[in-house]
């Protein structure tokens, strides 16, 4: 059997539980784009160890500042040509593309690229935004209905 972890298939996969971005530029400025411009909610600040978690519906996101506690454990942050990861993706519903725009539009965040993509529930429309330290947010849709 796939997806399971332990003895006699002790642990199955959900799904992922949080990707963790550290941040070049602080909390405000990612707590800013993720709860402001995405609609992400606080969920747990941990400022002693320079931890900040928003929620992404059943996800959670980790924020961390590189002059944080856990920030200093973690290396060099993301950097145009030394990233920590391609990109993550958030599934949202309903997915309009042109109201997307319009509301990140608001924020002065830019679509990097659109297009329909293969995901964990299939192929359906996506965009690509970057944050505040330059991670890739995929904002996917759900997938599109066969065609009849």
């Amino acid at each position: 059997m796939r997806g399971v972890i332990g003895a006699a298939g002790a642990a199955v996969f959900a799904s992922p539980d949080r990707p963790c971005c550290p941040s070049r530029e602080g909390p405000g400025a990612s707590l800013r784009f993720y709860v402001d411009a995405l609609g992400c909610t606080r969920d747990k600040d941990q400022a002693a160890i320079g931890l900040y978690q928003v929620r992404a519906g059943s996800s959670l996101v980790d924020l961390v500042p590189l002059d944080g506690r856990l920030g200093a454990m973690g290396g060099a942050g993301p950097a145009k040509e030394g990233r920590n990861l391609d990109h993550f993706a958030i599934e949202i519903e309903p997915f309009d593309e042109a109201v997307i725009r319009t509301h990140l539009q608001a924020f002065g965040v830019e679509v990097a690229e659109a297009g329909m993509r293969y995901g964990a529930r299939g192929t359906g429309p996506s965009v690509y935004v970057r944050d505040p330290d330059g991670n890739t947010v995929e904002l996917k849709g759900p997938p599109a209905q066969a065609a009849r």
